[in-house]
């Protein structure tokens, strides 16, 4: 079997083991699990996966060392109340990227924490122009159910992200800079308005 390494495997790990907390309604019907997974799994790569690595490369960028690493603790909480509420209620933190190797400035870490929001901001938006131009000539209940979970997924990990309690990237960001959280805030839930 070819070596892991592990930084990926904490990545596939956390990313299908959150997939399927949220996926986990479908199990009691089986064809509905069949259609609700692979919705799920890309939801949650394009929000998690990129999420985690905007903070990595940002970090790399400013010289630090940074790595992804889960935590199975939050993973079983995650899959806890998916089995205790059926799926309707899940609450995951899958892991965190961990920096270190530089002393960062504010600014610096301000910056690196604000990098996974906005490309949450930035997936959804993408996502929601893709829907624009394909939706009038092919529409599916799939793509349908598809581009709103990504853009749903992106635009709520991002705002809960965002709340300025430590240790979520607002609180970082609000210490870095207040008119940059807010600015940001305000567009989340704009864009929850609009977007949806």
């Amino acid at each position: 079997m070819p070596h892991i390494k592990p930084e990926l495997l904490h990545i596939l790990i956390a990313w299908i083991v959150i997939s399927l907390a949220f996926a986990w309604r479908g199990f009691s019907n089986f064809s509905a699990f069949y259609l609700i997974l692979p919705i799920v799994l890309l939801a949650a790569g394009t929000g998690f996966i990129i999420h985690e690595l905007s903070h990595k490369f940002v970090a790399i960028h400013y010289n630090a060392k940074a790595r992804f690493v889960m935590w199975p603790h939050g993973l079983v909480f995650a899959i806890a109340l998916a089995l205790i509420f059926g799926g309707g209620f899940v609450f995951a933190a899958p892991g965190a990227v961990y920096i270190w190797g530089k002393d960062l400035s504010r600014k610096e870490n301000g910056i690196i924490s604000v990098a996974g929001p906005v490309s949450n901001l930035v997936m959804a938006i993408l996502f929601f122009i893709l829907r624009l131009i394909i939706f009038p000539f092919y529409i599916s209940p799939f793509l349908v159910n598809l581009f709103f979970n990504i853009i749903s997924v992106n635009l709520f990990l991002g705002l809960f992200n965002l709340l300025p309690i430590p240790p979520l990237d607002g609180y970082k960001v609000l210490v870095w800079n207040k008119l940059v959280w807010a600015v940001l805030l305000v567009i989340f839930i704009r864009a929850l308005i609009y977007l949806l």
